[in-house]
């Protein structure tokens, strides 16, 4: 089946199967942030934005992408490093093998809600799992991420 979708603001055109995942065809495309963690939708490692939304691509057929805006941390990388840098500072980015979804879902949140007080973000944030560091540090992130930009 043919596919025209836009990733990070490149067009792409392919010939794919109607059952490949929106996560195999982002990293069949070369974007590497976009990761498998559990293959279930809970864990947030393979969030991108489609349409300006964030959406978990391990649960979404290509296909639904048809006509669509793709983004992926690769796309965004001015914003990507200012959030990234915040959580090294704040000592919550250990291993790093959950920063890309989590930074994406950051992201979408700062653009959607005005002023989320703590429990918006830890409810926005509910599928972001991170296996090292607790969520203090990147809490302590996040605030200082909302009160700079």
């Amino acid at each position: 089946m043919k596919i025209r979708v836009w990733i990070n603001q490149k067009e792409y055109q392919d010939e794919i199967a109607p059952d490949t995942l929106l996560l195999d065809y982002l990293r069949a495309k070369g974007c590497y942030s976009v990761k498998r963690g559990c293959d279930t939708s809970n864990c947030g490692l393979c969030t991108v934005w489609l349409e300006g939304k964030p959406v978990l691509s391990c649960s979404v057929l290509a296909v639904r992408a048809e006509n669509q805006h793709v983004v992926t941390l690769e796309g965004m990388q001015e914003e990507a490093t200012r959030f990234g840098t915040l959580l090294a500072q704040e000592g919550a980015d250990q291993c790093g093998f959950c920063s890309p979804g989590f930074i994406m879902t950051v992201i979408a949140m700062k653009k959607e809600l005005d002023h989320p007080t703590e429990e918006d973000v830890k409810a926005y944030l509910a599928g972001n799992l991170c296996r090292c560091t607790g969520y203090m540090g990147q809490m302590r992130a996040i605030k200082r991420y909302l009160e700079v930009e």
